[in-house]
């Protein structure tokens, strides 16, 4: 017996992108930040219950969307970013794919609401288990918010992975910082259930970077570091590295970025 090829459902198409890039909160978090910063965005709260699986929103104060982008900004391979091959082999952005948003839209209730600085109000999008409605007038200053509720609640076998509330937290965490430590001319505020957890002013100085990475890293990996600043040949190399007598047994303190990106490379 031969089994014919068909097509499968948008929503199941979804659900399968969202296994490869959603497995937890954090990612969602990385997600949605990473999109903000693509917008401009020089303000990013993110606010979180239940360690991101009850609540995710990410507030920023970027381009925004305009109203008739809503709907297609929660369908697969939609995005701003690219628009041909050749801007795609020279891709300056931190996402480009167009399959965060209905990624995350197939497996929780996501509420996208967003103003572009020019319009005269906002507009908002919801969208349950795939199933996305239509763009509405809200309130909303220019800037984007992102809310995720109830993450996995209808694919009890993923959600049945997600780790403790204390758990899952430290992991949105550790992305928060890695994303800061990134940024350092953008304003950061995670709050989790209700509690801000820090607030972090632009850093455009080096010693307001370097107060930044003491408040995140720990004020004596400052103390024992040495700063570095080097140009040649198109490319630069800026950051501050340990003194040997700072050697760790674990990497817990190596932040790697290119282009802005966050790398994890066993080489460096």
């Amino acid at each position: 017996m031969s089994l014919r090829i068909r097509q499968l459902p948008e929503q199941l198409v979804n659900q399968i992108a969202a296994g490869e890039g959603v497995e937890r909160p954090a990612s969602i978090v990385k997600e949605l930040v990473e999109n903000s910063l693509d917008a401009g965005a020089t303000r990013i709260e993110i606010e979180l219950e239940a360690g991101g699986a009850k609540l995710v929103r990410v507030r920023d104060n970027g381009h925004g969307i305009a109203a008739d982008d809503l709907a297609l900004a929660l369908s697969r391979h939609a995005t701003s970013k690219i628009a041909s091959l050749e801007e795609l082999e020279r891709v300056g952005t931190l996402g480009f794919r167009g399959e965060a948003l209905p990624s995350i839209a197939s497996v929780s209730r996501l509420k996208l609401t967003s103003r572009p600085a020019a319009a005269a109000q906002a507009a908002q999008i919801e969208s349950a288990d795939g199933r996305t409605g239509k763009a509405t007038p809200a309130a909303h200053p220019p800037g984007t918010t992102v809310e995720v509720r109830d993450l996995f609640h209808k694919v009890p076998a993923r959600r049945k992975f997600l780790r403790s509330e204390a758990t899952e937290f430290q992991h949105v965490l550790r992305t928060v910082v890695r994303l800061a430590l990134s940024r350092f001319d953008v304003t950061f505020t995670p709050t989790h259930n209700r509690r801000e957890q820090f607030a972090l002013p632009p850093a455009r100085e080096r010693r307001e970077r370097e107060a930044r990475i003491a408040r995140l890293v720990g004020a004596d990996f400052i103390g024992n570091s040495r700063y570095l600043a080097h140009a040649q040949g198109g490319l630069a190399l800026e950051g501050w590295i340990g003194l040997p007598a700072q050697s760790r047994a674990q990497p817990d303190r190596q932040y790697l970025f290119v282009n802005g990106r966050m790398v994890r490379d066993r080489l460096l």
